[in-house]
């Protein structure tokens, strides 16, 4: 029994001290987001043509756009990759400096534009500022907060707001203006639960903790989904904005709404936006890591190019990559 005294403190000791690497490897940065297409090189054209501060690129071997030092990476399928039933991953967008001069240019270009619409009795803008301002703290309106808009004479902005267009291989693309400058700063995604998804990244890739927002708890994070839509919104009937969280990495924001649908999100592999990939600078200390806090894997790590990475699973099926960039260390 003396003997094992010893042996159990050190044992806690060291236990201690591997929960201790584990909680204090740094935040990953946002490495890529991974999209299937038939025509990788075509794709790669327009983006760097709608976006100028894009270039083209590779990665691993692969086709890529790079915008500052975030990749679009992509492979070449034989058939249009999938957009339904819904994954987590919505839509991707950039900044822009001037969206009214972005939206012309892309008029003169007739690139396809995607409207807006402010109500579902019809009525479509192509910058959400055309719309009448969000209430509430949100971006939209409900359908009683667009009545009391009109009644108090509440008009549209004008100016800065967001718009989108329809890429290559059915992409939902967001840019956003007015900003200082161009870069790809977000992608859009639907979670099963909002703020427990955002706790998931918290604890699990230490995702940097928003000090301006409520801090909920696995208690609480289970928030009943407000069916209520607004507008303006891509869909005619509306958007469900309520409830919203998400989570940074490096400059690139992952933002969400609960769930639109009755249907459960289905996963990532395989749909047009395929993963979001993420570097860190250990790769063995990640996986020990979330090995240790029972986060799905989708397999074994593997060799990417001239670095290795891995794939594990986030809360609503979103498939994530971990890649090594020895840099970070």
């Amino acid at each position: 029994m003396k003997a094992f005294i010893p042996a159990l403190i050190l044992w806690l000791m060291l236990a201690g001290t591997s929960e201790g690497k584990a909680q204090s490897l740094p935040a990953p940065g946002f490495h890529h987001l991974h999209l299937n297409s038939t025509n990788p090189d075509a794709a790669i054209d327009f983006y760097t043509k709608q976006f100028p501060g894009t270039v083209k690129s590779s990665f691993a071997d692969l086709p890529a756009l790079k915008t500052g030092k975030v990749y679009l990476l992509f492979t070449k399928v034989a058939a249009p990759a999938p957009t339904e039933p819904q994954t987590a991953i919505w839509h991707f967008g950039w900044h822009v400096v001037d969206v009214r001069e972005n939206l012309a240019m892309y008029q003169q270009r007739k690139v396809k534009l995607l409207p807006l619409y402010t109500s579902d009795d019809g009525g479509e803008v192509f910058v959400s500022s055309d719309a009448l301002p969000g209430a509430a703290g949100t971006l939209g309106r409900t359908k009683a907060q667009l009545a009391a808009g009109k009644a108090q004479g509440v008009k549209p902005a004008g100016g800065a707001g967001f718009a989108y267009l329809q890429g290559p291989d059915g992409a939902i693309i967001e840019y956003q203006g007015n900003m200082p400058a161009e870069r790809f700063n977000h992608v859009h995604m639907y979670q099963e639960d909002p703020f427990c998804a955002q706790l998931w990244y918290q604890k699990h890739l230490n995702a940097p903790v928003n000090s301006g927002e409520p801090q909920r708890t696995e208690a609480n994070c289970k928030v009943q989904r407000n069916d209520e839509r607004s507008w303006p919104a891509l869909e005619k009937e509306g958007t469900m904005r309520v409830p919203r969280a998400g989570v940074a990495f490096d400059d690139v924001a992952l933002t969400w709404y609960g769930r639109q649908g009755d249907r459960p999100l289905v996963g990532t592999r395989g749909h047009l936006a395929d993963h979001i990939a993420l570097s860190v600078g250990n790769l063995d200390g990640w996986i020990a890591k979330l090995r240790s806090e029972g986060v799905t894997f989708l397999g074994q790590s593997y060799k990417l190019g001239d670095t290795r990475a891995v794939m594990i699973e986030g809360p609503s099926r979103e498939a994530l990559e971990l890649v090594e960039i020895k840099q970070l260390n």
